[in-house]
């Protein structure tokens, strides 16, 4: 985008106008992805109309609606597991297909047990569709590969301004990346320390930051990468206005991790690129296959356990007086209040203004209710609030509200944790944190796994921690 200086009235101040209106995001997809993209939806399309007209003898309305259903599925869950984004290494890149295209089948059989069709289609057709159709991808992710090394442009000699870890991430990363073709020759930093301190031996340390020129006149650099840190964001500009008669590409990287990020995105509103630095993950395709897959599961489970619901609100009931469900509201999803649902494990009481944490040997605990918490039978009823929309399988488990406001203050982005529906299970769940938490510390782990799940969220993720909570569910922390 082009700008014009103009003057307002009293002559005191500039504004800078925009001459032309012009993207400022580039698509991130180039058009080797979008080949990729194509060549996939293609294998997965052809090899199941082949597979079905060898077996049946045609492509049945109900096969079509099965390819139908998969290509929507792929392209939502390819985008949510991050399938098309570059990966260094080529065991990754497979690995990260697989994962994508079998959440894709393990939610095509889940649709198919919801909704009985699952014996319309052929077992044989399914189970050799999958392999040769993962196989094609393979192929096309392969095929891609080779065109683009065939196509790639000439390399362009960069030069890079900052050796904190914002220019280390992107020195590291940028000369591994092979569908690009900016190569950092160097880097230039005025921190003797952190001179000392570079560690990639392929990108040395040319000099300091007044040296730039000379830099760029000896190594031939046609572009240049500026990646300070905020304090020194004062240099950003003169550094700019510098190299603007240099005839080079200067390209800005903001320090964005120097600040705790929450799923951290960047988009344009009115031609102004925006930095989001606290951002839910739960919008748009990811909102909506999350809840497809909160639903599926949460009714499959529903009808599998609901003997051992029955069973267990028959000996609450019975074994001590009191209603069979505790209920209690706790902050959802963007610190909304919700009530949440329980299996009640304690004799009634009245907490007051304090509530403290079940403990070893907690007396207010009932016989059949220590049973049902050491096994998390006691949170079933919350596959009710899954369905009910205001909590999920998997998230962050949500806190008493006197707890949140007591955490709140102690332990850093404490209620970022709420920028998704809170769980039945979680990542710090299934990494060991689970009943009570005695010390600080262990509660501000707990919150980083939360983060760290909010951050890297994916279907797949999901996926992961309800197989890993099988093993989980007891423990001998839960009380």
């Amino acid at each position: 985008m082009r700008y014009h200086t103009a003057k307002t009235h009293n002559n005191m101040s500039e504004q800078y106008i925009p001459t032309q209106s012009r993207s400022l995001l580039k698509n991130p997809l180039t058009s080797a992805h979008w080949l990729q993209i194509l060549l996939d939806q293609a294998a997965i399309f052809g090899v199941l109309m082949v597979l079905t007209t060898f077996k049946v003898g045609s492509f049945p309305a109900s096969y079509q609606l099965l390819a139908g259903v998969t290509s929507l599925l792929v392209a939502l869950i390819y985008k949510a597991n991050g399938v098309y984004l570059f990966r260094p290494s080529l065991f990754d890149r497979f690995l990260s297909l697989l994962r994508g295209w079998t959440t894709v089948f393990i939610i095509l059989i889940i649709l198919g047990f919801v909704t009985k069709s699952s014996e319309t289609y052929s077992r044989e057709v399914m189970i050799t569709w999958f392999i040769i159709a993962l196989l094609g991808q393979i192929g096309a992710y392969l095929f891609v590969s080779f065109m683009q090394s065939k196509a790639k442009s000439t390399v362009i000699p960069t030069l890079l301004i900052g050796a904190r870890p914002l220019g280390h991430h992107l020195a590291s990363h940028i000369n591994t990346n092979k569908w690009i073709s900016d190569k950092i020759v160097g880097v230039i930093e005025d921190n003797d320390l952190l001179k000392q301190q570079w560690d990639i031996e392929s990108v040395p340390v040319l000099g300091n930051i007044e040296d730039v020129h000379r830099v760029i006149k000896a190594h031939h650099i046609r572009r240049v990468y500026i990646a300070l840190p905020m304090q020194q964001a004062t240099l950003v500009k003169p550094l700019y206005l510098g190299l603007a008669d240099t005839n080079i590409d200067v390209i800005w990287a903001p320090d964005i991790f120097g600040v705790s990020l929450i799923n951290h995105s960047i988009r344009e509103v009115a031609g102004v690129p925006l930095i989001s630095l606290s951002e839910t993950p739960m919008i748009g395709s990811s909102a909506f296959l999350k809840t497809i897959s909160d639903v599926l599961v949460a009714s499959t489970a529903l009808i599998a356990l609901s003997p051992v619901m029955l069973i267990t609100a028959a000996l609450v009931k019975t074994t001590s007086p009191g209603p069979i469900l505790f209920k209690q509201m706790r902050h959802g999803w963007d610190g909304k209040l919700i009530q949440v649902w329980k299996f009640r494990s304690m004799r009634v009481h009245d907490e007051g203004a304090v509530i403290t944490q079940a403990s070893k040997g907690d007396d207010r605990i009932t016989p059949i209710g220590r049973f049902i918490r050491r096994s998390s039978i006691d949170e079933l009823p919350q596959l009710f609030n899954v369905l009910a929309g205001t909590m999920s399988i998997v998230g962050p488990r949500p806190h008493a509200i006197q707890h949140n406001e007591y955490y709140s203050g102690r332990i850093r982005a404490y209620m970022s944790r709420h920028r998704v529906k809170p769980g039945l299970t979680g990542l710090a769940q299934v990494n060991g944190f689970r009943g009570e938490t005695q010390t600080l510390e262990s509660m501000a782990d707990r919150v980083q796994y939360d983060l760290a799940y909010i951050n890297n969220w994916s279907i797949w993720l999901d996926f992961k921690i309800m197989l890993r909570t099988v093993f989980v569910l007891t423990g001998k922390d839960v009380y």
